[in-house]
């Protein structure tokens, strides 16, 4: 099972402190650091000093890391026009060597929108938008060189484009679907994606995955060829007072972190993280709430890791 790592920057968290962590995570051998893509904090946090960009952030993290791979949990397509963000990911995906996965997702939190003058539209439109988004990205990826790509839907149109640049990855970065929409997200992910992912406890994600399965069969495709994936908080230390202190630095309780993600020791954490791989999933984003907290990851990758094997 592949254990990456996912932080939440807009939670108050400055570049070098992203960069430390990714650090570590690389050092440690995980096999990938993502991060939200967000620009307002959650949660009655102050954020400070305010949120860094995911995108800017990834391209710092292209040149100031080796081999960890990066990405966005997700993207939201309200965020960005497609055309601009394809050539974005693809030239972050050259500056760190092929090292980029692009998650994309329809977009939920209402009051970022607001806070900075971002349209958000109704559920259905940004599910629509976010089609459109995987249809424009993946076809100025996949366009041969020397050819055009033209599209023309209900919200975006491209006409001539010449698809470049082109990502250092071929056809295209691995493209993440995320989000628990019962229906469209499922079905975008059979279409368009390379991965599924859920944050979700064990039920609702095996629920998800055989809904989404059942989409690749629906269009033909292999349901094999679709990866599954998980993103859970998590919580550990070597010991009951270490898990409970650092719950508490994550503004939490054991308690609560248990009932949607994994927390305890080494041993316990494994065993929590074993009900996702039954469910279905192979690789699982781990969320570390505390940027600060360097040896929180040391302690996973040691103790956690191994033990799942």
């Amino acid at each position: 099972m592949k254990l990456r790592v996912f932080v939440e920057p807009q939670q108050g968290a400055t570049y070098d402190t992203v960069l430390a962590m990714a650090r570590v995570v690389e050092e440690e051998g995980f096999d990938a650091f993502f991060r939200s893509d967000h620009y307002l904090a959650m949660g009655g946090v102050d954020g400070l000093p305010g949120p860094t960009d995911a995108w800017v952030t990834l391209a710092g993290l292209a040149r100031d890391t080796s081999r960890v791979r990066l990405g966005t949990l997700v993207s939201p397509a309200t965020f960005r026009l497609p055309g601009p963000l394809a050539l974005m990911v693809a030239q972050v995906d050259a500056m760190s060597g092929g090292r980029v996965e692009l998650g994309l997702g329809a977009g939920w939190y209402e009051e970022e929108h607001t806070a900075y003058g971002i349209p958000f539209p109704a559920t259905a439109e940004r599910f629509d938008r976010l089609e459109e988004q995987l249809a424009v990205v993946t076809g100025l990826w996949r366009t041969p060189p020397g050819e055009k790509f033209s599209f023309a839907g209900t919200y975006h149109a491209l006409r001539d484009s010449p698809a470049l640049p082109k990502p250092t990855q071929e056809p295209n970065p691995p493209l993440i679907v995320g989000g628990t929409g019962k229906r469209r997200t499922p079905e975008l992910a059979a279409r368009f994606a390379d991965e599924l992912n859920v944050f979700a406890g064990p039920e609702q994600a095996s629920a998800q995955y055989a809904t989404a399965q059942r989409a690749c069969e629906a269009v033909g495709r292999d349901p094999e060829t679709l990866r599954l994936s998980a993103t859970l908080t998590v919580c550990c230390g070597s010991d009951d007072a270490e898990v409970w202190r650092r719950a508490a630095a994550m503004g939490s309780s054991v308690e609560r972190v248990r009932s949607e993600g994994a927390a305890g020791t080494p041993e316990e954490v494994a065993e929590q993280l074993a009900g996702w791989r039954e469910a279905g999933a192979s690789t699982l984003y781990l969320q570390v709430l505390d940027l600060e907290d360097l040896d929180h990851v040391r302690l996973i990758a040691r103790e956690v890791a191994p033990r799942l094997g």
